[in-house]
């Protein structure tokens, strides 16, 4: 079985010597994330999902799926942060930049924002789909944003489909309170569960990313299996020398800790992969940055930003380091014709595929990069599909939570989320 790879070796401060110096905390830490002892614990269901995630919810939620695919032609996941990044994550990288033109039934996203030109040109294409499902997200059913959307969508629907509006709405929410809950229930709206103990970054793997991954036609069993297969051998792998979950979040304390890099930018090579970047920063952002701590979760699409940003990394302040995503087979075979003239100078890599080209540019990048005192760690995937998407989300989510305790925090709360909304309601007049 093939696994994503971690490479730490070109990392500079950071040595082997280093992180398994930290082996009796790391163990620690995965002892009490496995026994639920940890600040937070109550939101440590996501760590169990890949096996608690059963054929039947799977089958669930793809016997749905299918079944709106067959009927659909606009499907709107309405959802903010962990609610919409991991699903539009994983449909992006499988279906490519111009998934809207391929993929039936087209696939959009709601209640990410509040703005009034956003909404105006969704509700302008909405009107000329003849069948619309809308999967509203949200444990609460009162978060502002979603909930401004679903309000405007459901007149839609409303006015679309009259009495029989409550057909095409899917509800994923709590499974007992809320305010959708109880929306759902009133209306006979069929509707999946959020568990308690599993909080909306770390949501992808329920329901809440699951049904708009598998409407998007995406196995979404070959997602859960790589997650499973991930979280196997993180359970194996006893400590640093073979844990990677360890070893990143070990190499990013290391960095951050002794070695003053602030910044870590996640960068890739294909843009299919810059909404994993999207989530990742929620991800890493959201439950780390507390206490006046953590490193700050920054991304860059690579070769595109080496032409505003690369002047920056390579000669700017000295508080960056960055962690590469590589795909080892992207399976795209076009190649560089050649021309007569060469006027553009390109004979030299006629009959190159693009992927080869890219492949160097990452190469010469990392290297210069390294030679500009910027550390660089790469994870590379075997290739972009469902299964190794699904250890990579696993990854990265074991690794955030070790990464979190190493810091000292809880890597499970939000508290700093709540200010904006305060303020925000008080000039709205909430009361």
């Amino acid at each position: 079985m093939k696994t994503i790879k971690f490479d730490y070796s070109n990392a500079l401060l950071v040595n082997k010597k280093e992180v398994t110096s930290l082996n009796s905390k790391l163990i620690a830490i995965e002892k009490s994330i496995k026994n639920k002892t940890g600040a937070g614990n109550d939101f440590l269901g996501w760590v169990e999902l890949p096996e608690t995630m059963t054929s039947k919810k799977i089958n669930e939620i793809a016997g749905l799926a299918n079944d709106i695919r067959t009927k659909a032609d606009a499907f709107v996941s309405i959802g903010i942060g962990g609610s919409y990044l991991g699903a539009k994550a994983v449909i992006e990288a499988l279906c490519g930049a111009f998934n809207t033109f391929k993929i039936k039934p087209q696939i959009f996203f709601a209640g990410n924002n509040i703005s009034g030109r956003y909404m105006t040109e969704l509700l302008e294409i909405l009107k000329t789909r003849k069948q619309i499902y809308v999967n509203v997200i949200s444990k609460s059913g009162t978060t502002t944003e979603p909930a401004i959307a679903f309000r405007i969508l459901k007149n839609l629907l409303n006015e679309k489909y009259k009495k029989n509006a409550g057909k095409y709405i899917i509800a994923t929410t709590d499974k007992a309170k809320g305010a959708l809950r109880k929306m759902a229930e009133a209306g006979k709206w069929t509707s999946f569960e959020i568990p308690d103990d599993v909080g909306g970054r770390f949501s992808v793997l329920t329901a809440v990313g699951l049904l708009p991954i598998a409407v998007a036609g995406a196995d979404i069993k070959k997602l859960m299996q790589g997650a499973k297969d991930m979280k196997k051998i993180l359970d194996n792998a006893k400590n640093a020398e073979n844990n990677i979950a360890m070893q990143y979040a070990a190499v990013r304390y290391l960095m951050y800790s002794k070695h003053k890099k602030n910044i870590e930018l996640l960068v890739n090579y294909n843009p299919e992969l810059h909404y994993i970047s999207e989530w990742w920063k929620q991800l890493y952002g959201e439950s780390e940055g507390k206490q006046g701590k953590s490193l700050f979760p920054a991304s860059c699409d690579f070769t595109t930003d080496l032409h505003s940003m690369g002047q920056w990394i390579q000669d700017g302040v000295r508080n960056i380091f960055e962690t590469t995503l590589e795909i080892e087979n992207t399976g795209c075979n076009i190649q560089i014709p050649k021309e007569e003239n060469d006027l553009d100078e390109l004979n030299y890599i006629a009959g190159k595929k693009i992927d080869f080209v890219n492949s160097k540019a990452m190469q010469g990048t990392i290297e210069a990069h390294i030679s500009g005192k910027a550390p660089n760690i790469k994870i590379t995937l075997p290739k972009l599909d469902e299964y190794y998407l699904g250890q990579l989300l696993y990854f990265f989510e074991r690794g955030c939570a070790i990464s979190g305790y190493l810091l000292n925090v809880n890597p499970f709360d939000q508290p700093g989320v709540e200010a904006y909304k305060k303020n925000m309601f008080r000039l709205l007049g909430k009361k």
